[in-house]
């Protein structure tokens, strides 16, 4: 069965159809942030739009496995975003609804697609190669991404959450750790592993 899987997930007409979703959904998420972006200050521009950049993270992976190369950096940023804010999405959505009482077909709209990107993260981490210095610079891109949001003021907005800002920066803080720990978990460590399995035999 895993290896079906994988089989699936690694074949180019499957790649380029992720590509395609991908591509499609981080320029549309970018459009979503535009009444943000045309108010945020020039310096902070890069990490307002949190979830289409961590899309677009993911789509640079593809796109690299479908001409047969190769980015770690880029599959390290991508493991920690996409698990990060697609949870995220999904709970802040989930929240708004529990808050206002009422869910759009937006919000649910939301919920699946980020749902998506958090599972499309994890289901392409055994194809990752990425070592603990690639996942070191994930990691302060993605803490360096909290104080901006959350010390600076430039995170995602959700109207109706305003009132609970100081607990979403405690929870973002807590869910950039686990979706660091995972990836470490998912990749470093099995990297790491194979290492000295090979150092062992020989």
């Amino acid at each position: 069965m895993r290896e079906f899987l994988y089989s699936i997930l690694s074949s180019r007409a499957f790649l380029w159809l992720l590509f395609s979703v991908n591509l499609l959904g981080t320029l549309y998420g970018y459009y979503w942030y535009e009444y943000q972006l045309v108010r945020t200050e020039p310096i902070f521009l890069l990490f307002v739009p949190d979830s289409p950049t961590a899309s677009l993270f993911f789509t640079i992976v593809i796109f690299l496995y479908i001409i047969g190369k190769r980015w770690k950096i880029m599959e390290a940023l991508a493991l920690v975003t996409l698990v990060k804010y697609g949870i995220w999405a999904v709970v802040m959505n989930l929240l708004t609804w529990q808050v206002t009482g009422d869910i759009s077909w937006q919000a649910w709209m939301l919920i699946l697609s980020h749902g998506a990107m958090a599972l499309q993260g994890i289901l392409y981490a055994p194809f990752y190669r990425f070592t603990w210095v690639h996942l070191i610079l994930a990691a302060i891109w993605t803490l360096h991404n909290d104080i901006i949001d959350y010390v600076f003021m430039q995170y995602p907005i959700y109207r109706s959450l305003e009132y609970f800002i100081a607990e979403i920066g405690y929870f973002t803080f807590w869910l950039s750790i686990a979706s660091i720990g995972l990836a470490y978990w998912l990749v470093v460590r099995k990297q790491s592993n194979k290492l000295k399995l090979s150092n062992f035999s020989s």
